[in-house]
């Protein structure tokens, strides 16, 4: 892999263009990568399930609370670049097979014992992996534990939740995913839809609403849209709870939100309406969204016949506008 890198930045020195996705070797590499599931091994389903699911999907480079640019299911390296092409979801979906295995591959290796567990036990520690890296699994505590004979379920229950911070701080969706690797390892019961802890005006961007949406999501990630009061989290955390059932009722697609929280004089500058709900005041609240590989006007209708209180249809303009009220009445409106 050292050695792939250093020739990929080669490459990039002499001719960026060479790793095009509209080469020909492009083409045969990827075609020739491809099989279909029921010749996968046993893992990659359940492997493939729990990583998708954490990491989400965007086809268009993208900046992860890192900063580093990422593309697909959480791919990075040097050929990512945040402002080269989007990618199509068959070319994501290549790309998670391609890591998938490199990751089995490299967890096979560094814990022997772990190629002979059972299907559920092996996509845990893949999917692990994929998060933290192979340099990772290999200088880590469960590593060495495992590999000096201690029982591999009590090892993974003690060890995985620790793996639980980013940036030195402990991270929701991190013990979020660690619960569902340690769950599908032990064969325990694992809830990804239980209640979110409420987020505060003062929270950082990075805090999860609901285990798919984050609090910078709504705000741009400018600290001049950061909400000021409790009541508007609140309401913004109703709204998203409701955005994650759409989400997973058109097949867990990422959601794209286009506006959130504008206060008074961003509203302004946005020429929106004087009362508009964007501007979160007391009661009140909306987000403008729509759901990557979706047809707006069909999440649209979904959520015209499920949504009890305010909605614009604005599928014309290429999103929907999610709002409540005050007086929570039923409202519908074109733009």
């Amino acid at each position: 892999m050292a050695a792939i890198s250093e020739l990929q930045e080669a490459i990039l020195k002499v001719d960026a263009s060479l790793l095009n996705r509209d080469q020909p070797w492009f083409k045969t590499w990827s075609q020739a990568g491809k099989q279909p599931d029921s010749d996968r091994p046993t893992w990659f389903q359940p492997a493939r399930k729990i990583v998708a699911e954490f990491e989400g999907c965007e086809l268009k480079p993208y900046f992860c609370p890192a900063g580093i640019a990422t593309q697909g299911f959480g791919r990075t390296g040097p050929t990512i670049k945040i402002d080269g092409p989007a990618i199509t979801q068959e070319q994501a979906d290549q790309w998670l097979a391609e890591d998938l295995q490199r990751f089995a591959d490299g967890v096979h290796r560094l814990i022997p014992a772990s190629a002979q567990w059972g299907a559920n036990q092996q996509a845990a520690v893949i999917s692990w992996a994929y998060n933290v890296g192979l340099g990772a699994v290999e200088t880590s505590t469960l590593r060495k534990r495992i590999n000096a004979g201690e029982a591999a379920h009590v090892v993974v229950r003690e060890e995985l939740p620790r793996w639980n911070k980013g940036g030195g701080k402990v991270l929701a969706g991190l013990e979020r995913r660690r619960a569902a690797e340690v769950a599908l390892f032990t064969g325990t019961s694992w809830v990804s839809q239980q209640p979110m802890p409420k987020f505060a005006p003062t929270a950082p961007f990075s805090t999860l609403i609901t285990p798919h949406i984050a609090y910078g999501e709504l705000t741009l990630n400018e600290e001049r849209r950061r909400f000021v009061n409790q009541g508007q989290c609140d309401i913004a955390a109703e709204l998203c709870a409701f955005i994650e059932k759409a989400r997973a009722q058109f097949g867990n697609k990422p959601v794209i939100i286009t506006s959130g929280h504008r206060p008074p004089a961003i509203n302004q500058e946005a020429g929106g309406a004087s009362n508009s709900e964007h501007l979160y005041k007391t009661g009140c609240g909306a987000i403008d969204f729509y759901i990557q590989g979706v047809p707006v006007k069909m999440l649209q209708d979904w959520c015209d016949k499920e949504w009890r209180y305010s909605l614009g249809y604005g599928a014309p303009m290429g999103f929907v506008h999610l709002g409540i009220r005050a007086s929570r009445q039923r409202v519908r409106w074109n733009y």
